[in-house]
C-alpha cells in the first residue's frame, strides 16, 4: 500500500526487482550491470538507460540506514534538512552543480536534503546497510525499437525530437558501435552511420496512435521503416536490451586483445549545447585516427566516448584527447561524470569542474563524518586534500 520496500545493501538489484514484481510492483532504477548490489548502486547513484524517464537511483531513495566510521549508526530520511543534536553537524557545500545529469562529487544545491550527500558518495562517508526505496506499478507493456540512419546528423535530430516525448530511454550508437553490434545480429544495415534505440511504455490505451506517431517521426528524420526493428513482447524487449548491452562487452574484448587500457568519458552537457559537443567529438576523433566508439544516453545529452589505443603512443594521445573533451564539456556548463562517478581515475577532472576550493569543501564534509580517514581513501579526491582542508 505504501509503494515502497526496505532492503539491506547486499541484495542484488535483479533479485530485488524480481521480488517486487511478484507483488505487482516495479523498482525503476535500471543499472546496466546485472550483478549490481543495492548498496553499491546507492553509493554511486547509478542510473542506466531508463533514467531518461525515471531519473537516477537518488530519486528512488526514501531512507538510509548507515554506519559511520566512528561506529555511530545513522539513519536519515528524505526531506530532512536540519539534523538533531545527537547527529553529526555536516557543513553543506556551497559550490554549484551543473544543471545536467550528474554524478560528480558530493551532491549540493539549494534546498539539498542531507540524505543526498550519502547518495553518490562512493564509499567515502559511510557504510550503507539498509535502504527504503520507492516503487511504482509494473509497466503494462514496453515497445522498443532500433532505428538506423544513413547520416549520423539525422540520428541526432531524431533524438532531439524524441527527447520531448514520454520515452523510457533514448540511446545513441555511432557507426563504430554498429560495427561491433553487427556480428551479434548480422542484420544491421551496412550503410548505417548511426542508430537510435528507444523504449516507450504503453498503458493499454491508444497504443496504435502512439506507435504510429513514432513511425512518423522515424520517417521524418530520413530513416527507412524497412530497416527499423520493433519489439512488442517482453521477450523481444529483453532481447533488444541484451543486444544493446553487448557493446560494452565487445569493447572489453578489444581491450583484452590489444592488451592496452581503454580511455572513456562520461560527459553530459545542457541540451542546447549538445550539438556543439557532438561536433567537437567527431572533429577531434576524425583528426586523431585512433580507434573509438561513441554510444550512450543521448536522451539525457550524455554520451560515452571510448578511445581504444593500440600502443603507448596512442595511449598518451588518448589521455590528452580525453582531457580536451573534459575541458570542452565543462566550458559548456556540463559535468565530467554523469553516471560513473569519480573513483580514483577521474579525480583530476573533478577539480576542472569545481576548482580546488570545491574539492576542499568536499574534504571538510568527509573529515566531519570520517575523522580518522578510513573510508574509501583516494576516492573522489586524494587523501592529501584532507590535510589541506584543515589549513584552508
Amino acid at each position: 500500500e505504501k509503494m515502497c520496500a526496505v532492503a539491506e545493501a547486499g541484495v542484488l538489484v535483479e533479485d530485488f526487482k524480481s521480488v517486487c514484481g511478484k507483488h505487482g510492483l516495479f523498482y525503476a532504477s535500471h543499472p546496466t550491470e546485472k550483478s549490481a548490489f543495492l548498496g553499491g548502486t546507492i553509493s554511486t547513484n547509478a542510473s542506466g538507460a531508463r533514467s531518461f524517464k525515471y531519473g537516477p537511483t537518488r530519486k528512488q531513495v526514501k531512507r538510509l540506514k548507515m554506519v559511520l566510521a566512528t561506529g555511530l549508526i545513522f539513519e536519515i530520511e528524505r526531506g530532512e534538512r536540519i539534523l538533531t543534536r545527537k547527529d553529526p553537524i555536516i557543513p553543506l557545500p556551497t559550490y554549484k552543480m551543473p544543471e545536467v545529469k550528474n554524478a560528480a562529487g558530493y551532491f549540493a544545491g539549494e534546498g539539498t536534503d542531507y540524505i543526498d550527500l550519502f547518495i553518490g558518495q562512493e564509499g567515502t562517508l559511510s557504510i550503507i546497510t539498509e535502504a527504503e526505496l520507492s516503487l511504482s506499478g509494473i509497466p503494462y507493456k514496453i515497445f522498443s525499437s532500433f532505428v538506423f540512419f544513413k547520416d549520423a546528423f539525422d540520428a541526432w535530430s531524431f533524438a532531439a525530437e524524441a527527447r520531448h516525448s514520454s520515452a523510457l530511454s533514448i540511446e545513441y550508437f555511432d557507426a563504430n558501435a554498429l560495427k561491433l553490434l553487427n556480428p551479434k545480429s548480422g542484420n544491421v544495415p551496412l550503410d548505417a552511420q548511426g542508430a537510435i534505440f528507444f523504449e516507450q511504455e504503453l498503458t493499454g490505451r491508444g497504443e496504435e496512435s502512439i506507435i504510429d506517431g513514432w513511425f512518423k517521426t522515424i520517417a521524418k528524420h530520413n530513416a527507412s521503416l524497412d530497416d527499423t526493428w520493433a519489439a512488442m513482447t517482453a521477450d523481444e524487449v529483453e532481447k533488444f536490451n541484451q543486444f544493446r548491452y553487448s557493446i560494452p562487452e565487445s569493447i572489453n574484448d578489444i581491450v583484452r586483445h590489444t592488451g592496452m587500457s581503454r580511455l572513456s568519458t562520461d560527459i553530459a552537457v545542457p541540451e542546447d549545447r549538445l550539438s556543439e559537443m557532438m561536433n567537437f567529438y567527431v572533429d577531434t576523433l576524425t583528426a586523431c585516427g585512433i580507434e573509438h566508439v561513441i554510444f550512450g544516453h543521448i536522451g539525457e545529452c550524455h554520451l560515452h566516448v571510448n578511445l581504444l589505443p593500440k600502443n603507448e603512443i596512442e595511449y598518451k594521445r588518448s589521455k590528452d584527447i580525453c582531457l580536451a573533451f573534459i575541458k570542452k564539456g565543462v566550458s559548456l556548463s556540463g559535468t565530467v561524470s554523469a553516471e560513473h562517478g569519480i573513483g580514483k581515475t577521474r579525480r583530476e577532472y573533478l577539480e576542472e569542474m569545481y576548482g580546488r576550493r570545491g574539492i576542499i569543501e568536499m574534504a571538510r564534509i568527509k573529515k566531519v563524518l570520517d575523522p580518522n580517514w578510513i573510508l574509501g581513501l583516494d576516492n573522489i579526491f586524494p587523501k592529501e586534500i584532507l590535510s589541506a582542508a584543515d589549513s584552508a
